[in-house]
């Protein structure tokens, strides 16, 4: 006589039930870890903006209204760890509440975890001194940068500089960033001399 077949036994119900336990803990425990590693490592960050210097090239008064040429240079750093790409910036300047300058910031791109420097110049056209009845101001004052007294009028003016973009994490995941950087800046009136600026 031949010998009985042998009988596969079916999985029983708390077999499925533990392999889809086990599953589903593995499947969190790997979202666990994913969001760790984007949360720690690849999550977006704002550019970091540095002003570094602040100049008038040229400058000239002439019937109680000023002439002259701005210039900013700024550091800008990626502290992502993918490419920054800057499309919407630009570099706005107030007096008196009043925008007296206005320069869009070419779009670009700055390498992941690398620093750009950045220099802005734009003439700005004759504007009266006094803005909105705001009298320019007349020493002794003390002014940011300076040490001791000095003596003689001066202006101050806001510049507000604002940097957007864009950054691709992982070239799935497309986040927007943005950075701004205002500082106020005291003008000697005698000379255009920058007598210090704050940001």
């Amino acid at each position: 006589m031949g010998k009985s077949p042998h009988i596969r036994q079916r999985p029983t119900g708390r077999t499925n039930l533990a392999s889809c336990i086990v599953a589903t803990i593995f499947l969190i425990f790997v979202v666990i870890i994913a969001f760790i590693v984007y949360f720690t490592i690849f999550k977006p960050k704002d550019p970091n903006l540095t002003v570094n210097a602040i100049q008038l090239p040229a400058f000239s008064v002439a019937n109680s209204t000023v002439t002259f040429t701005f210039s900013q240079y700024v550091t800008v750093n990626n502290p992502n760890r993918a490419v920054f790409t800057h499309y919407d910036s630009s570099l706005q300047l107030i007096y008196a509440g009043n925008q007296i300058g206005f320069m869009f910031i070419p779009a670009g791109k700055i390498e992941a975890g690398k620093t750009q420097f950045m220099a802005a110049t734009f003439s700005v056209k004759s504007f009266p001194l006094s803005v909105s009845g705001q009298p320019q101001s007349v020493g002794p004052t003390i002014t940011d940068g300076i040490n001791g007294f000095r003596v003689g009028p001066s202006m101050d003016v806001e510049s507000r500089l604002e940097m957007a973009g864009r950054v691709r994490v992982l070239h799935f995941f497309t986040h927007h960033v943005q950075a701004r950087a205002d500082c106020r800046v005291s003008i000697a009136v005698s000379d255009g001399s920058v007598l210090g600026f704050h940001c």
